[in-house]
């Protein structure tokens, strides 16, 4: 059976909500609605969504917060379209920092919209279907290290923190999800860019570098990160779950 992608639009303007889901439904897919966080939540408990659209200006939660916590949480993997009502550059880059995949400015054009999430979805499926997901927890532990995956922070073996940028810490979040894996710069590059990647670019390598720096690998004599010529990139070290410090 085909399958139909489901749709969860979150804003808190009636108007919207309904012609958006009505847009989307003659397009074939699914759409669901809420208002807010609240009603967002308790559909994602009953539901399976392939993307949710989330505006920025909420009452209560605001939609930062709430893409702040998806990606801490059980639905980390869920792809993000941002609203914003404001087109300011610090809204939208806080948005991608915060882990959205691509923002929209309102007002815009549903058909725009609608390209946007097709784009979206594809990039979110570019991996092959045997990379799965680990279920998450507070702690990865690799090597000497672990990554607080609430405070997106690394802690050394002595528990010194190490700070990671929003970019750095996506692209070790891709590795350590998929250790031992070949993943071209193609792959990286859509994983951890919130919007169309040029796939001649290079600036996956200097984020990779920056990476190996934050991890002091020795790009010579990796550990942790390792150079495949013409391949890609692939994380070396076991990768190990917790829930705790412990």
């Amino acid at each position: 059976m085909e399958h139909t992608d489901h749709i969860l639009i979150v804003d808190d303007d009636l108007e919207i909500r309904e012609l958006l889901a009505s847009y989307l439904e003659k397009q074939g897919m699914r759409a669901s609605t809420a208002a807010n966080g609240r009603q967002m939540r308790a559909l994602m408990e009953q539901h399976q969504f392939d993307l949710v659209i989330l505006d920025l200006m909420l009452p209560g939660e605001d939609g930062l917060t709430l893409c702040r916590d998806l990606r801490a949480g059980k639905w980390r993997a869920l792809p993000i379209l941002m609203l914003t009502a404001r087109d300011e550059e610090t809204d939208r880059v806080v948005g991608l920092e915060m882990g959205a995949d691509d923002y929209l400015t309102k007002p815009f054009a549903v058909r725009e919209l609608f390209a946007r999430i097709r784009s979206v979805l594809r990039r979110a499926r570019m991996l092959p279907p045997n990379f799965e997901v680990k279920e998450p927890g507070q702690f990865l532990a690799f090597g000497d290290w672990r990554l607080d995956t609430v405070g997106r922070h690394l802690l050394d073996a002595e528990g010194t923190m190490v700070a990671l940028s929003g970019a750095e810490y996506r692209l070790l979040r891709v590795f350590l999800d998929h250790p031992q894996r070949v993943l071209s710069r193609d792959q990286l590059l859509n994983l951890t860019q919130g919007r169309d990647a040029d796939l001649f670019d290079r600036s996956i390598d200097l984020l990779v570098s920056r990476l190996r720096q934050r991890l002091r690998d020795d790009a010579r004599e990796p550990r942790y990160l390792k150079t495949l010529r013409s391949e890609g990139y692939v994380f070396s070290c076991a990768v190990e779950v917790a829930d705790g410090q412990a």
